[in-house]
């Protein structure tokens, strides 16, 4: 046996050890999600790959499936879809906070104590994000923050958002930016839902007037918002990419809704047709699921790099591709019986699975918006991955102030 093997070996018992004595103090299914997570935190199996005393073992990415599987079959619960955002805000704040930062909110962002949103894109700086104008302004030890986000999931029950800020109009758009986390109980925070065509407003915008944040909430060096940024876009795009690990098992996932329509038809229409093209997107969501738990097997510690895009890509345009096929399986049922009441979930829906084939149909729209276009991904894909010259930019050694706006 190397000694890698044996490294490896050590890593993986030392974990399974600290499940062991979770399990064997805290029994997941006497006590509600919040205290278990807690626990589960606190014995380092929260992120496994996170430093010791922040809620891991400073272990390798992929033992987390093994930790989930195991607390799963012991009864704890599955994690609530209101804290998706602790898979973004957990690696921003374990890379680039402070110690005190890490300390304050780690823990019950983990817990489901204090839930998150993302406050990035603007009206004006959607794809180009670092073209972003939401201004920060030093005051002594507060930053006084002026200006407008936009298309800010669940913004509405999140207690703190991460923010970026233009805090250098004067240096080029990439150098001038501050990322900060903000209470979104703050003066000055107004949280307006945005209806979308499902009749939800699980998006929000958000307007900021002169809201004060404290300097020991901000994360990283100022200037250094992009660098920050970045860290979050990658989680994010691995994130709804399911680049943690993709569905557990063959079949499940958007397509088995696609499989279960197809039983129900009549079968005088389940032609040779029908059946081929659910055929090749069954094909399709396996490959994305095996390569899914492939990148996962296969990541070290750390954050994901531009290879999330990839995953992102592929899953935005094939649940769009598998919900079209549904409303396809449904017939002219399909144009009818859903609900375009408005409503404020107070929860997350990626690929709208969980309402039903009409709203999943309507909700994967979003998709290939969300978490960077999917036209922002080929660039990403084009230049960071294949290395092919990047599009030409006029505007990258030029200060922030000086370039034309619409």
């Amino acid at each position: 046996m190397s000694d890698t093997t044996t490294v490896l070996d050590a890593e993986a018992q030392r974990v399974s050890d600290a499940v062991d004595r979770l399990l064997a103090d805290h029994d997941p299914t006497t006590m509600s999600q919040e205290e278990f997570r807690g626990h589960q935190y606190d014995y380092g199996v929260g992120w496994v790959h996170f430093p010791e005393g922040h809620g891991g073992l400073g272990a390798r990415p992929n033992l987390q499936r093994e930790v989930d599987r195991r607390l799963r079959e012991a009864g704890a619960q599955p994690q609530d879809p209101t804290t998706f955002f602790i898979a973004l805000a957990g690696p921003t704040i374990v890379t680039h906070g402070n110690e005190e930062q890490k300390q304050r909110f780690l823990r019950p962002m983990f817990t489901g104590e204090q839930r998150w949103c993302q406050l990035f894109s603007e009206p004006g700086a959607g794809s180009d994000f670092a073209g972003l104008g939401t201004k920060a302004e030093r005051d002594g030890d507060e930053w006084i923050v002026n200006g407008q986000k936009v298309w800010n999931t669940l913004a509405h029950i999140a207690d703190w958002g991460m923010l970026v800020t233009r805090s250098n109009p004067e240096l080029p758009k990439h150098k001038g930016m501050t990322y900060f986390a903000v209470d979104m109980r703050s003066p000055g925070v107004d949280v307006q839902p945005l209806r979308q065509i499902t009749g939800e407003a699980e998006f929000n915008e958000v307007f900021l007037t002169d809201v004060r944040i404290p300097d020991t909430d901000r994360i990283g060096d100022v200037g250094e918002g992009w660098r920050a940024s970045l860290t979050t876009l990658m989680n994010e795009r691995t994130a709804i990419g399911g680049g943690g690990g993709g569905t557990p098992k063959a079949g499940s996932g958007p397509i088995a809704g696609a499989l279960y329509l197809f039983g129900q038809m009549d079968p005088a229409r389940r032609t040779a047709a029908v059946r081929d093209e659910l055929m090749v997107l069954y094909c399709q969501s396996e490959t994305l699921r095996l390569t899914n738990m492939r990148a996962s097997l296969g990541r070290k510690v750390g954050n994901p790099g531009p290879e999330g895009s990839v995953v992102k890509l592929a899953y935005a345009e094939l649940n769009q591709r598998i919900t079209d096929l549904c409303i396809d399986l449904l017939g002219m049922e399909g144009q009818i019986g859903f609900d375009y009441t408005f409503r404020q979930p107070d929860e997350l829906s990626v690929d709208g699975s969980e309402g039903g084939p009409r709203h999943g149909f309507l909700r994967t729209r979003a998709n290939s918006i969300e978490g960077g276009t999917s036209e922002i991904m080929r660039n990403i894909l084009g230049e960071q991955v294949l290395g092919l010259p990047g599009e030409p930019r006029v505007d990258k050694e030029i200060a922030w102030s000086d370039v034309p706006r619409s």
